[in-house]
């Protein structure tokens, strides 16, 4: 339990069990640890993980975590966790989930270890670091004067085969049958408005003639009334029909946005780097006009064809001549429709290819509207957007002609089984002389408007199948590349030092011949604070990737503390990993937002720590809402240099071991410049720091700096070392600060000291 307070728990002795008392002084428990947080370590090393509970987070201004933030940070270490509300008969059917934390009314916790489902008790016990400690038999009763029903399930990550899994028409049907229980609720709500349907249609076959013929009013009038009862009926149950047919499409198209999202951010950043944005626009655009195609058309479509189930065989029993002409009418349409499908297919691929680029124009200019505007290049973009326009629409207007022809040679058929059958039973009845065929043709006809609905409906459905089968063909070209989601989930999850090593690495870039990298081989010690420079192209931008885990098919090793990052779980790797790159995006919302960027538990004073740490304070108190300020989108309202801080403090926010800035000061002014290198040792303590920098002014501190020439190392070594020794070095600093060498009276090999400014 929490503090000092005790717990006991006794259950009755009339089941066998025995007192028990649960002394937190007596488990060895940590008295500066939350006992919920003790649990979850527990439980983890229970499932053979150990995590650091120094990650985890804790708001001084709120007394205890809730169970949102603890959940959220045992799955960002790799665990499944569920924070649940349970009942004693829940708690009997957990006999082998493992230890459940069970979250008492005084925040404390207590573990469920074993569940006796013969005795109705469970063993309890305090959670403990180190296992110890005594289960107690709980029964209901006294478990219920502790505990209101708050848990917390805790298990090994297992692969999450849905989130993993290719989009494809069988993946979207899975999730479709995931709300059979709606669906079957449906159906059978289904099946009893097709029973009221048919009951007025029989009492009609069977009363209509006898009627007319003796004139019953109260016949007449008893039929009245039971009409209007399954009308009511009929329209109640629609209703809740209706209802069920919207729980169930609004649960599918939620996971299938979710689903959508989640892809999309699991794929790989070279894959972005090198797709046209509009293209992948567009297709996430496809998407949702599938999932409208599956929870909207089809779902409704295949409910209504188990009315054919019913409806069909009377039909036949009623009129077996008239019931085959309309089945002959269906197919019909079918095979007209069929016969259309592969050119409205192939129009089909067409359209969405060019509505792909004319997205990609639009997007495109979106995107560098600022360079459109600052080069006139209006009128070019819109001659683009014009043609393609023009394009596009002329592929469309192809399609739609094309669709119209299906629709019009098959309207005759749709006519026929709504009114020519009527006219053929009529016919049918006055050849025959048959009077009492009056009712039995009222009854078909009205069951045959029921059943050519559906029957008409499914045929279109197979051509706007096709339409969707091939905008699913341009959504699987974005969402079915091979995302990162497994290396993000799974590996190792180290404690970083921060040493940092390359043996005998090579890298190419797909589709070059050349390496990006060959044979590289260094290494730094913990706490170093590494320069990487070298000309354009050098391999320098390629190095912080592959410490960032962007790239993993390299070839020799990449360790970090010795371990292989190909073998470290990315998202850990990335938390641990501080960047800071030369255009840095800042979200809409407050300073404060941007800088915390969701990380949960963070406080203010953690803001306000890496705010000063980065410079960034200064010029926050003087914003008119101070760190509530709102970042409008671009972020116009705040200069380059007050962005890269900004930036700085969000890659300090969580104290990472290693920090990479790449090119993180090319692009300000010489006095923002300045201030961000006065606090490079500042930021830099305690922590390895890898800076990419075409300005060698801002490396002359660095404990070490590799230069990069062609994808190889060329020297590694100080700046007095390099300057002497390296013709590279020396060109490139002599090139940047030659005016200082002939001021100074310097000689060639002089190696002048930049002044850089003092931190706020």
């Amino acid at each position: 339990m929490d503090g000092q307070n005790e717990m006991e728990l006794r259950p009755d002795r009339g089941d066998g069990g025995t007192t028990g008392h649960i002394d937190e002084a007596s488990i060895g428990k940590d008295p500066g640890m939350h006992s919920w947080l003790v649990g979850a370590l527990a439980i983890a090393r229970y499932h053979g993980v150990d995590l650091d509970p120094t990650t985890f987070r804790i708001d001084p201004a709120e007394p205890n975590p809730s169970p949102a933030a603890l959940v959220e940070w045992l799955r960002e270490c790799g665990l499944w966790a569920k924070a649940v509300r349970m009942k004693w008969q829940q708690l009997m059917r957990l006999e082998s989930a493992g230890p459940v934390m069970l979250l008492m009314k005084d925040s404390g916790a207590v573990l469920m270890v074993e569940v006796d489902p013969a005795r109705n008790v469970i063993f309890v016990k305090e959670p403990s670091l180190g296992g110890g400690g005594v289960s107690v038999p709980v029964d209901e009763l006294r478990l219920s004067q502790v505990w209101d029903g708050e848990a917390v399930l805790i298990r090994p990550a297992r692969g999450d085969s849905e989130q993993e899994a290719p989009l494809s028409f069988g993946f979207l049907a899975k999730l479709v049958m995931v709300e059979r229980s709606i669906l079957r609720t449906v159906a059978f709500t289904s099946l009893i408005i097709t029973f009221l349907m048919i009951v007025p249609i029989l009492i009609v076959f069977t009363s209509v003639q006898r009627v007319v013929e003796y004139h019953s009013m109260s016949t007449l009038l008893l039929v009245s009334i039971i009409l209007v009862i399954a009308v009511l009926l009929d329209a109640v149950l629609e209703h809740a029909r209706g209802s069920l047919l919207q729980v169930a499409s609004t649960r599918i198209d939620a996971k299938i946005q979710l689903y959508i999202f989640r892809r999309l951010l699991s794929l790989p950043l070279d894959y972005f780097e090198r797709t046209q944005s509009g293209l992948i626009s567009h297709a996430l655009g496809s998407v949702y006009r599938i999932r409208d195609f599956i929870t909207g058309k089809l779902l409704t479509t295949f409910i209504d064809m188990t009315m054919l189930l019913v409806l069909l065989p009377i039909m036949f029993y009623m009129e077996a001549t008239l019931a085959w002409t309309v089945l002959v009418a269906a197919g019909l349409i079918m095979a007209v429709i069929a016969c259309f499908l592969r050119p409205l297919r192939i129009l089909a691929g067409k359209v969405s290819s060019a509505e792909s680029q004319k997205y990609s124009i639009l997007i495109e200019s979106i995107h560098g509207i600022r360079t459109v505007k600052s080069l006139a290049l209006e009128s070019t973009r819109y001659a683009q957007w014009d043609q393609d326009v023009a394009h596009a629409g002329d592929l469309r207007l192809q399609a739609g002609r094309l669709a119209l022809w299906p629709s019009t040679l098959t309207l005759p058929l749709q006519r026929y089984t709504q009114y020519g059958a009527m006219l053929l039973g009529a016919y049918l009845a006055l050849t025959s002389g048959d009077a009492t065929a009056i009712g039995s043709l009222m009854a078909f006809s009205m069951l045959s408007m029921r059943v050519a609905s559906p029957l008409v409906s499914f045929a279109k459905l197979i051509q706007e199948f096709e339409e969707v089968r091939a905008t699913m063909g341009e959504a699987q070209l974005v969402l079915n590349n091979p995302p990162e989601i497994k290396g993000i989930d799974r590996g190792l999850r180290p404690t970083f030092a921060g040493a940092i090593e390359f043996d005998s690495l090579s890298f190419t870039y797909h589709g070059s011949r050349r390496p990006a990298l060959d044979d590289v081989n260094f290494s730094v010690p913990p706490g170093t604070m590494l320069g990487l420079v070298g000309r354009s192209g050098s391999g320098k931008s390629t190095i912080t990737r592959l410490l960032q885990g962007i790239s993993r098919d390299y070839s020799g090793f990449l360790k970090i503390d010795g371990v292989e990052l190909r073998s470290i779980n990315l998202r850990h790797l990335r938390r641990n990993f501080g960047v800071v790159l030369q255009e840095n995006f800042l979200f809409r919302g407050s300073i404060r937002d941007n800088i915390i960027s969701g990380r949960p538990g963070l406080t203010m004073e953690d803001v306000v720590r890496a705010s000063r740490l980065a410079g960034a304070e200064e010029f926050i108190e003087r914003m008119p809402q101070g760190y509530d300020t709102f970042i409008q989108e671009g972020s116009p309202n705040l200069s380059g240099g007050q962005r890269q801080r900004l930036a700085i403090a969000r890659a300090l926010i969580t104290d990472p071991r290693l920090m990479i800035l790449d090119e993180a000061t090319s692009a300000l002014d010489p006095e923002s410049e300045a201030l961000v290198n006065a606090n490079l040792r500042r930021i830099g303590a305690g922590r390895t720091m890898v800076i990419v920098s075409h300005r060698l002014a801002s490396l002359v501190d660095c404990d070490a700096i590799v230069v990069m020439d062609q994808g190889t190392v060329l020297d590694c070594g100080t700046h007095a070392e390099l300057v002497e020794r390296c013709a590279v070095y020396r060109m490139l600093w002599l090139q940047q600060n030659r005016h200082m060498v002939e001021n100074q009276g310097n000689t060639r090999h002089g190696s002048p000291t930049p002044v850089l400014a003092q931190g706020d």
